[in-house]
């Protein structure tokens, strides 16, 4: 059944870079943006997490955690989170199950040729945990502010932030 605007956002954990586990319930009560991502670095996946990194303390002020998924492993992870400055966790799930449960895995195109890979797709969650709003087909550059845009459009964000 595919995830839709308003229903429960589907329950996870997963390691972080240092292997902590992040689960959803532990931010019940804050909004979350949940994105999924190829692959650290390359230039799309930079760009995208570099975005957030720009923008983190603002999100942070505003309560909003920021969560990105990959099925890299946490060593990766850490390398990536070093080189680039990331404030933010990055989650592992090299099996994919979460990848799958979001719907961020099927075709996709690449160099002319399609084959099965991780869509770059981003949710926001509500401080309830139900799925507010989704962002597929995600362009890198730019996505960042998207996201923000749309928290202080849901009324995520506090006058004083926006």
């Amino acid at each position: 059944m595919p995830i839709t605007v308003g229903q429960p956002a589907p329950t996870f954990c997963l390691p972080d870079e240092q292997g902590q586990q992040h689960c959803l319930e532990h931010y019940r009560g804050r909004p979350v943006v949940l994105y999924f991502y190829p692959k650290d670095n390359t230039p799309g996946c930079t760009t995208e997490a570099v975005g957030f990194r720009d923008l983190y303390d603002r999100f942070q002020r505003a309560g909003v955690v920021i969560l990105g998924v990959s099925p890299d492993p946490p060593e990766r992870h850490q390398r990536f989170k070093q080189k680039y400055a990331l404030p933010f966790p990055l989650l592992a799930d090299p099996e994919r199950r979460v990848i799958s449960v979001y719907e961020a895995w099927g075709p996709k195109r690449s160099f002319g040729k399609v084959r099965e890979g991780v869509l770059r797709k981003t949710y926001i969650i509500d401080p309830e945990g139900r799925i507010a709003r989704i962002f597929s087909k995600v362009r890198p550059k730019g996505h960042a502010q998207q996201v923000w845009d749309a928290l202080r459009e849901l009324g995520f964000i506090p006058e004083e932030e926006a």
